[in-house]
């Protein structure tokens, strides 16, 4: 037996409630979550003075609708005009199906684009998304654009520039990020999930992690560990994929595996993160094969012990630079130079990578830790040609904080 895809989608897209599933009906149970979500960010937005917000980052557009696909390798947006009551999803045509089952929206305030825009330059899907801009009488509005995000390209910009002449065009300073930096408990639900996924991942990495074993084999399980995920929520896929530098691989960052064999006497760097419903809760840890090094198990408990220090300092009210300054507090006590931050936000995340891009765990970063504020810190050493690494997925509470993940951080050997 056949089936007609282009038929399906045909169904689909006249019919999109048959196709909406479990998935979709979960989400339409949350639809406050939603709408707080949107009251927020038009709240920012009216301080910012943008009346149209275009959002391209991909973590973005999942945050405001819930869409989820492997479609942002093409231009694709979530529009956010300052009086709606919905966002607009703007997808390829071939999309739409899945923006029908994925988000909350109403059918019209789903838009898709014709397949002539994909790959014919000069054409381009936001010669689209301008005619809709145009359509909608929005074309003389402050317009609000995410300059810096991974998938809004150069010529996505010249396109609104050029399309929108009488529009003012400005940076939204990753307005959508900054909202997302307070989680709800709902997100916070999620990252815990991730987190029992992440636990189980690094459990598995230790196991499989031994002399003689190809590094791609040893990945190849923990990364079934972390798609698996537990009886009660399986796991997605993650938005960096587990890195685990090895040997003299130890000195360099975000290294992945390689077909060659793990080797005794080489340390190996393990930095992976469990993800439900997106959410991520990453972690590293470090182990040693063969024969205990004095002189890494010495790095690795000075290294813990300016991890914890800033973990001390972890409460709200305090600043992200408080955090920073009492973990190199401890550095500078060692001796030990540091030139990298040692931490940054993180919630829902797509390649190519987890963080949310907006605080940093670095000295001179004034942002102040608010409850539910969600963040990686990680502290990686490197000494020319070894290094060791741990690193914790930290909530920010009213008295403290709390570690997502409890995993003995000290250096794991493995004789």
């Amino acid at each position: 037996m056949y089936l007609n895809i282009n038929l399906m989608l045909e169904v689909s897209l006249a019919f999109p409630m048959i196709f909406m599933g479990v998935s979709a009906l979960n989400i339409m149970t949350n639809l406050e979550e939603y709408k707080s979500r949107l009251k927020k960010v038009q709240a920012l937005m009216q301080k910012k003075g943008i009346e149209l917000l275009i959002s391209q980052d991909p973590s973005n557009m999942n945050y405001l609708t819930g869409y989820d696909a492997w479609s942002f390798y093409y231009a694709q947006c979530v529009m956010v005009h300052i009086n709606a009551d919905e966002p607009i999803c703007f997808v390829r045509n071939q999309d739409a199906g899945g923006a029908y089952i994925k988000t909350y929206l109403k059918d019209e305030n789903i838009i898709k684009y014709h397949e002539k825009y994909i790959h014919t330059w000069p054409l381009h899907p936001y010669d689209a998304l301008v005619d809709l801009i145009k359509e909608r009488k929005w074309d003389k509005l402050s317009v609000g654009l995410e300059m810096d995000s991974h998938y809004f390209t150069a010529y996505c910009y010249e396109k609104i520039k050029q399309g929108l002449p009488n529009a003012k065009i400005l940076d939204c300073e990753r307005l959508v990020n900054w909202v997302r930096v307070v989680k709800s408990d709902a997100e916070i639900k999620f990252m815990k999930a991730a987190s029992q996924i992440s636990q189980l991942g690094m459990k598995k990495a230790f196991e499989v992690i031994s002399p003689g074993v190809r590094q791609c084999d040893a990945v190849s399980e923990i990364y079934t560990t972390l798609i698996k995920g537990t009886p009660d929520f399986g796991g997605d896929y993650s938005s960096i994929v587990p890195m685990i530098p090895t040997g003299k691989g130890t000195s360099a960052s975000h290294l992945t595996w390689s077909e060659d064999k793990f080797v005794e006497g080489e340390a190996t760097i393990i930095e992976l993160s469990g993800v439900n419903k997106k959410y991520h809760c990453p972690m590293a840890r470090t182990v040693l094969l063969g024969k205990p090094d004095q002189k890494k198990i010495d790095t690795m408990k000075k290294t813990n012990e300016a991890l914890q220090a800033g973990i001390d300092l972890v409460k709200a009210g305090n600043t992200a630079d408080d955090v920073a300054q009492a973990f190199w507090k401890v550095l500078d006590k060692y001796g030990i130079e540091k030139t990298s931050r040692t931490g940054y936000s993180i919630g829902i995340g797509y390649p190519p990578d987890w963080g949310e891009h907006t605080l940093n765990i670095s000295k001179g970063d004034m942002t102040v830790l608010q409850p539910n504020v969600t963040f990686h810190m990680i502290a990686v050493m490197q000494f020319g040609n070894w290094g060791v690494e741990a690193s914790e997925a930290i909530r920010v509470t009213d008295k403290g904080s709390e570690l997502f993940c409890n995993f003995s951080k000290e250096l794991h050997v493995k004789s």
